[in-house]
């Protein structure tokens, strides 16, 4: 059967079984006295190599003892280096008893481990006892107190006697930090822990001040005389105002100046270097130059690039006017899957109102699907945003796609010479 409850009258209940219950009802081993209690408290008083045993009542594992009389425990000889010993409570369920003893260290070690043990021997400590060089006694100064004390849901303690095994939500007074403190299931944590502004969240960099008053006594440093600030008047308060008020300089928006107009006739005036390789213009539309020249005569050509600022520049090609040259790696696959479209342009309102139709059918790319194929290279933007496209680049992203035709024609040129010698 996989299930038992006990202790029922006339119902046998084993050793085993009784100190799991009373490991429940303590919830650890411990001295049945509070922080700082006399119970089981182990001191040295200088009469020797020994340490005696305040009597008290503990449970060690479930299983209690009682000491109604001071015991004393002997205390090996000095070594040769300083020596940690520790005096605990041994419980040895082979032999049914919890007997008081002493751990030795080694010379010159740390503070010797304890034998802790589930169902076997299991060491309570009770004192850690420093044994210098020579020592022929053992004051009081050279024993620490290690008791753990009991409780359930409510317990105290030292820093160094916490609970080795709490249970999650193990509530304690700390008596070295004068705290309420629990286990979380991680860590010891105080329960009301002082707060300070850096524990705070989201708290406010700065706090601007709130609308408040001050007495003009309590006002510091305050000029004794008091220039008008900027104020209004009620217009009937103002004495001598004149009758009439002729017009300052100022400004009106287009739109509210009315029998403007509808066309504006260029008054006469030229244009002194006009479109000469020194000058500048702000806004290239409309430059009839160029459009009542016709391609004639010789000398070199180029092709005439407007910047962002206006300014009229020649295309240059030569490794002259370029530094840190490197290949650009092209997906000839990204050029083929440009879409060509036709389309109509969107027709614009004109500074004066009118609406402008836009051309009709014209054809080209689309600036984003260029830009989505992995050709952003060849796309001009204004203010962050996608606007044109250099279709003079064009020609350079098909170089790779017709290499690789040349190559592809070149293979299969190959292939087939293959194929007529094999069939010849």
């Amino acid at each position: 059967m996989s299930i038992s409850s006990y202790p029922f009258d006339g119902q046998a209940v084993s050793e085993g079984q009784y100190s799991a219950l009373f490991r429940e009802l303590a919830s650890h081993s411990g001295v049945a006295d509070h922080v700082g209690g006399p119970g089981f408290h182990a001191y040295g008083d200088s009469s020797g190599m020994r340490v005696k045993v305040a009597p008290g009542f503990a449970i060690v594992r479930g299983h209690a003892v009682q000491s109604t009389a001071t015991e004393t425990v002997t205390i090996a000889a000095a070594s040769a280096a300083q020596r940690y010993d520790r005096v605990v409570l041994r419980l040895d369920p082979t032999a049914n008893s919890i007997t008081l003893a002493v751990v030795q260290g080694t010379s010159g070690g740390s503070v010797p481990a304890l034998t802790q043990t589930d169902t076997g021997v299991h060491e309570f400590p009770l004192a850690t006892v420093t044994v210098p060089v020579g020592a022929a006694t053992i004051s009081a100064g050279n024993v620490q107190s290690e008791r753990e004390f009991l409780g359930n849901s409510v317990g105290g303690w030292t820093t160094a006697t916490r609970p080795k095994a709490p249970r999650t939500g193990r509530l304690g007074l700390n008596t070295s930090t004068n705290q309420w403190e629990f286990w979380d299931g991680t860590r010891w944590k105080d329960l009301a822990p002082t707060i300070n502004w850096t524990m705070i969240e989201g708290a406010p960099a700065s706090f601007p001040p709130a609308a408040h008053a001050h007495p003009w006594g309590d006002v510091t440093g305050k000029p004794s005389t008091f220039p008008p600030s900027s104020h209004n008047h009620d217009w009937d308060a103002i004495t001598g105002k004149p009758s009439t008020y002729a017009p300052s300089s100022h400004s009106h928006s287009w739109s509210s100046i009315t029998g403007r107009p509808s066309a504006f006739p260029p008054s006469t005036h030229s244009h002194a270097g006009y479109l000469t390789s020194s000058s500048t213009i702000s806004w290239a539309n409309g430059s009839k130059k160029p459009h009542s020249n016709a391609a004639s005569g010789s000398g070199t050509w180029y092709a005439v690039w407007v910047e962002g600022d206006g300014t009229f520049c020649r295309n240059t090609s030569s490794v002259r006017f370029k530094e840190n040259v490197r290949d650009q790696v092209i997906n000839p696959d990204d050029v083929l899957a440009l879409r060509p479209v036709i389309y109509d342009r969107k027709d614009t309102v004109t500074e004066g109102g009118s609406v402008k139709e836009g051309r009709k059918d014209e054809v080209g790319l689309i600036a984003e699907e260029v830009e989505a194929a992995g050709l952003d290279w060849m796309v001009n933007y204004l203010d962050g945003e996608v606007d044109g496209l250099r279709y003079d680049l064009l020609g350079v992203a098909l170089v790779p796609v017709v290499q690789r035709q040349a190559r592809q024609i070149v293979d299969l040129e190959r292939r087939l010479a293959t194929l007529e010698a094999k069939l010849s």
